[in-house]
C-alpha cells in the first residue's frame, strides 16, 4: 500500500503578486526560489525547509471577505519559525493584524493581503 511521506508544497492564489511579494518578502523575510520554470501565468516560489509555498495569480473561485477572523478556524498553512518574537515585533511594527494561537502554543495566525490564512508557529 502507498504512504503518503511528506508535505512537498502548498500553493495560494494571490490577485496581486507584487503586493503579495512585499507580504512574503517584506513582512515575513522569505526569498523567491530560482526553481519556479515559465508556467503561462504569473507567481513565485518560496523554498522552506525542504519544501516549498507557490504563490499563484490566478482567478481565486474563493470569497476573500467573509472569512472567519482567527485564521486557525479557517483553512491555512502552518510555518515552523525560528525567531518567533521578532517576526511578531515585525508584524507590530508593520501594523499587520494577526491573532494569537487559542492552543496557548507561541503560534500566531496572520492573513496575506488575499486573505490567505498563515499559521506560524516558533520553532525555537
Amino acid at each position: 500500500m502507498a504512504r503518503i511521506i511528506a508535505l512537498l508544497h502548498a500553493s495560494l492564489l494571490v490577485s496581486d503578486l507584487k503586493r503579495a511579494r512585499a507580504f512574503y518578502e517584506g513582512a515575513l523575510g522569505l526569498t523567491p526560489s530560482p526553481a519556479r520554470p515559465a508556467m503561462g501565468f504569473p507567481g513565485v516560489w518560496y523554498d522552506i525547509g525542504p519544501a516549498q509555498l507557490h504563490l499563484l495569480v490566478l482567478p481565486n473561485p474563493d470569497p476573500v471577505t467573509g472569512r472567519p477572523a482567527h485564521g486557525g478556524r479557517d483553512r491555512h498553512v502552518a510555518l515552523g519559525v525560528v525567531g518567533w518574537e521578532g517576526l511578531r515585533q515585525a508584524l507590530d511594527r508593520s501594523g499587520i493584524d494577526y491573532t494569537l494561537s487559542r492552543s496557548g502554543r507561541r503560534a500566531l495566525f496572520v492573513r496575506d493581503p488575499d486573505g490567505n490564512a498563515l499559521e506560524l508557529i516558533d520553532a525555537d
